[in-house]
């Protein structure tokens, strides 16, 4: 054998040796806990570095031309379905019960739900234009890495809320069953839990409805627009059928619509101001989460950014306040007492108890069950699946998110916060108060300091792809956090502290902090509008247009995303305005 066959099989062997090494490597990879983590790994995309790879998934990056499905007919069904919910009654009816005549009320809701949509205009049209969702969208103005606080925020209201709407439920399955084997079901059942406010039947109505929603969170955020497209058939039709009835049971339309407002001079403006603003707390979700559904949108139309939500949404939600009053107004007549919740009304039905009874709230039973399911997931499956996929998008999808959600939902005893008309409310405000100050921190970046422009590369990177050597303008610092949002989003909490310790009735406080409280929304959003708008005055920021602080100004682009993997990792540069853009605030 000659020199060279030697060196043939010399390299044959160590290659032979390679492979072996790179097979026992591997298994090592996939054995073990080690291998449990790679097989518990969403679909990442290829070539992108350690710190992109936790930045984005299919989940969180723009949505490309094949997933944006919804036209503006299928958001006017989301709202028209979104507003025939258990809550929107409830709201109603405690404005009545808070004093005010049915006018006062309905009015207070019209305002409300028509300051609903502005708000949510303002904060859908990132979505619209950018494509993208809200806890990408927080990273511009919180930071890449700062960004994980406001998404935990809303991660942990989107389950409270979630547990919430489950047992808000939970009633209407039980009038279903109650029409089915018996109307004293609820009694007769035997009760193993001695717990105030719940019972051994009242948890297994809960989870009924638990359980048969599990099915509906496999389904992503562009197909599940069918469920809403149903619901908005059957629940105003539902409604109406449903107040037809009980006008007809009592004869007329009640007592209440006649009755005078018990309340006068300052008392009735502030019950007026606190029924609106309970409209806007009920939206305070929908209002910081509107990117999650509108990037989803075919056509980034001018009616789509400022008309189909201002118009459908004032307009859905108070046709079905006023349901409520009235159907609120004859339930009066008939029991002689105020019902709050419209599942009370269908309960006392059942006194009568006729196989016509027992259909009629059956049916009215699981259109109200349907009701809140489409409403659990539009504003808190989807939202929580979407935010948490940001905390750990190596392992988490929308799917998975959703479920970890209705996994955690039965574990914070959601039936306190039910109680009561008072506790209701006072978890509507609170509710608020933390989410409104990020919605102003987010508005002011967007429309004030960025004047609309982001770089979207530069949101799943800590480095700007199309310029390594410089950082993402959205990374601030070495720790990927903005200090200006965060004192913003502090200052628009501050005002409302005192207010809502002295709403929870454990401390006395002083009037005016109440009276600030009431408005909480509108405090917390301009506050923390203001002081950041401030704030990157005194200390620019990277990668915004050069404009001054009273100048005018619009950078806003409709983002072309088919290519977005490409220039993520720097294969494809789109420069838009970047010549307008400074890299000087940021470190290199």
């Amino acid at each position: 054998m000659n020199k060279t066959d030697d060196d043939k099989n010399s390299k044959i062997k160590s290659v032979e040796e390679d492979d072996s090494v790179g097979e026992i490597s591997s298994y090592e990879e996939t054995s073990g806990w080690k291998g449990w983590l790679k097989k518990l790994e969403v679909e990442n995309q290829a070539g992108l570095s350690t710190a992109q790879a936790f930045l984005i998934n299919h989940d969180l990056k723009p949505v490309e031309e094949a997933r944006r499905l919804w036209s503006w007919y299928n958001y006017v069904f989301f709202w028209i379905a979104d507003s025939f919910n258990i809550s929107t009654w409830q709201i109603a009816g405690t404005g009545i019960a808070g004093g005010m005549n049915w006018w006062q009320t309905w009015l207070s809701v019209i305002i409300g739900y028509t300051l609903c949509g502005i708000f949510v205009s303002i904060g859908s049209r990132v979505g619209i234009s950018y494509h993208i969702s809200f806890p990408v969208a927080v990273r511009s103005s919180f930071g890449i890495y700062g960004s994980l606080w406001p998404v935990i925020n809303r991660v942990v209201m989107s389950c409270v809320w979630y547990g919430v709407q489950t047992a808000i439920a939970g009633p209407a399955i039980g009038l279903m069953l109650r029409s089915i084997f018996g109307k004293d079901l609820d009694k007769t059942m035997p009760d193993g839990i001695d717990k105030p406010y719940l019972s051994t039947y009242s948890f297994l109505c809960i989870f009924l409805f638990w359980l048969f929603s599990l099915p509906f969170l496999w389904f992503p955020p562009h197909q599940i627009r069918h469920l809403f497209t149903f619901k908005a058939y059957i629940s105003p039709v539902a409604g109406i059928l449903f107040l037809v009835w009980t006008i007809v049971k009592s004869d007329g339309i009640g007592n209440v619509v006649h009755k005078p407002s018990s309340l006068e001079g300052s008392a009735l403006a502030w019950a007026f101001v606190e029924s609106t603003m309970n409209a806007l707390a009920n939206f305070a979700t929908l209002i910081t989460n509107a990117p999650d559904f509108s990037r989803f949108n075919k056509t980034p139309s001018f009616s789509m950014k400022y008309i189909v939500y201002t118009v459908s949404i004032p307009v859905c939600f108070s046709l079905t306040a006023l349901i409520g009053i009235l159907v609120c107004s004859a339930a009066d007549t008939l029991y002689g007492e105020n019902y709050w919740n419209p599942l009370d009304v269908l309960g006392r039905f059942l006194d009568n108890y006729t196989s016509g009874n027992r259909a009629g709230v059956f049916f009215l039973g699981l259109a109200f069950a349907i009701a809140q399911l489409g409403t659990n997931i539009s504003a808190n499956s989807i939202s929580f699946g979407t935010d948490v996929t940001a905390l750990l998008s190596k392992y988490l999808n929308i799917r998975r998110g959703s479920y970890i959600c209705a996994a955690l939902a039965l574990c914070i005893n959601p039936w306190y916060l039910n109680s009561s008309a008072s506790s209701f409310t006072t978890y509507l405000s609170a509710y608020s108060v933390f989410l409104s100050s990020i919605a102003g921190v987010v508005a002011c970046d967007f429309y004030y300091v960025r004047r609309g422009f982001l770089k979207l590369t530069h949101m799943y990177s800590i480095h700007a792809p199309e310029n390594p050597q410089y950082q993402s303008f959205y990374l601030y610092n070495r720790f990927g956090c903005n200090w200006r949002a965060y004192v913003a989003y502090i200052c628009g909490i501050l005002p409302n502290i005192t207010g809502f310790v002295g709403a929870t009735g454990t401390h006395k406080v002083p009037i005016g902090a109440e009276y600030v409280y009431r408005i909480n929304f509108f405090c917390g959003f301009i506050s923390a509008f203001v002081i950041y708008a401030a704030l990157c005055y005194l200390s620019p920021i990277a990668g915004c247009p050069k404009v001054g602080f009273f100048e005018k100004g619009w950078f806003e682009e409709s983002a072309y995303v088919e290519d977005f993997d490409q220039e993520l990792r720097g294969e494809v540069i789109n420069e838009g305005i970047e010549s307008s853009m400074s890299y000087t605030s940021g470190r290199k």
